[in-house]
């Protein structure tokens, strides 16, 4: 009973953080928002509020994403009817968080999830175009989802566009509140699915990478985990794929997608040696796109594709890896409860994909 209490007490304590934290940010902005007067305002030592988030930074990104994930999402009463559709009510979905012309700029910016200022070193510049190829994936496999050719038509790189549109107009929401007429944006978007991008998957990288170990080795699944787009429980007992990979690799999630067999389920797992900041960041960006994504498509579309963000690394550690950091990439192939075929470095989602536990290599199979 004692230490559900401490529990408790440490869900009441972050939470009072995070209330006057997001005070402090509505009021002051991030730049010029101060550890002390959140303490302050959350009736808490200086201490306290660092035993919960290491840095302002940290607490930023949590605000930010405890604002995202506490947000009602309507689920669709089915597929969109056609991919200009699906264009559409995901612009609309995601414009509902530009600010109105009267809302302060901090709170505006708060509102727009804004990282301008916030992240601004190397590492996390890395961390965010990795995000961004990993955010175009997701909404690709909605879009392809809408046409008649499914998973055999690639739309990475229109959803590539439409998030570039969008997030061009969410800054100049920032700088020049006000400007531009968001149905006209989201006419752009649904205009996008006129273009002949000639996408394909194709990295030329493949022939090159190093083959995977095929193994009998035991699997035991670890329990707890959450798949991030559709928020339900992930059981990691059915054959698959399991594909770890560091915040810096996020872009080879396309590599498990489009390789793995046919049936197969393929698990993303994300590690970082950060999880305050970098794990914050990576949590931030996915629940918020994840958020639009639910709002749009029925939730059978990822019914493949499950994406687990491994704080304290159970999933890292079930498969073998000491810990993970920001570089890792490695994959494992389960089959009939044991692990078949392991893989690491560059290209491990593919090798584990493309190999025979028993006999060796297999011949490559058509991409999805």
């Amino acid at each position: 009973m004692a230490r559900l209490t401490r529990v408790q007490q440490q869900a009441r304590t972050r939470a009072s953080v995070l209330a006057a934290a997001r005070e402090e940010f509505v009021e002051h902005g991030y730049a010029l928002a101060k550890v002390d007067r959140i303490a302050e305002r959350a009736e808490l030592t200086r201490g306290a509020v660092y035993s919960n988030f290491p840095s302002k930074r940290a607490l930023y990104l949590a605000v930010l994403a405890e604002m995202v994930e506490s947000a009602d999402t309507v689920a669709p009463t089915g597929s969109p009817a056609s991919l200009v559709d699906a264009l559409g009510a995901f612009a609309r979905t995601w414009l509902e968080r530009l600010p109105l012309v009267d809302d302060t700029a901090s709170g505006g910016r708060l509102q727009l999830r804004s990282l301008v200022g916030v992240v601004d070193d190397e590492h996390g510049r890395t961390v965010l175009a990795q995000l961004a190829r990993l955010e175009a994936l997701l909404l690709a496999i909605g879009l392809e989802s809408c046409e008649p050719g499914g998973e055999s038509t690639r739309r990475v790189r229109l959803a590539e566009l439409v998030l570039t549109l969008l997030g061009g107009s969410g800054f100049l929401a920032e700088m020049a509140p006000g400007f531009g007429d968001l149905f006209d944006r989201t006419r752009a978007c649904q205009h996008l699915a006129e273009l002949d991008l000639a996408d394909a998957w194709a990295p030329p990288y493949l022939p090159y990478v190093r083959p995977a170990e095929p193994c009998r080795e035991a699997w035991i699944p670890p329990a707890g985990l959450v798949d991030q787009i559709t928020g339900d429980s992930v059981d990691l007992g059915a054959d698959g794929l399991v594909s770890v990979l560091g915040a810096c690799r996020l872009a080879a999630a396309e590599e498990a997608v489009r390789s793995a067999r046919s049936g197969d389920q393929v698990t993303v797992v994300v590690v970082t040696g950060d999880p305050a900041e970098t794990g914050g960041l990576v949590r931030l960006k996915i629940s918020d796109l994840t958020a639009c994504l639910r709002g749009v498509f029925p939730s059978e579309v990822w019914r493949r594709l499950r994406l687990v963000v491994d704080d304290g690394a159970p999933a890292a550690s079930a498969i073998g890896l000491a810990d993970g950091d920001d570089q890792t990439e490695a994959a494992v192939r389960v089959q009939d409860g044991v692990i078949v075929a392991r893989g690491h470095g560059r290209g491990a989602a593919y090798a584990v994909s493309t190999v025979d536990a028993v006999d060796g290599p297999q011949s490559r199979r058509g991409e999805a």
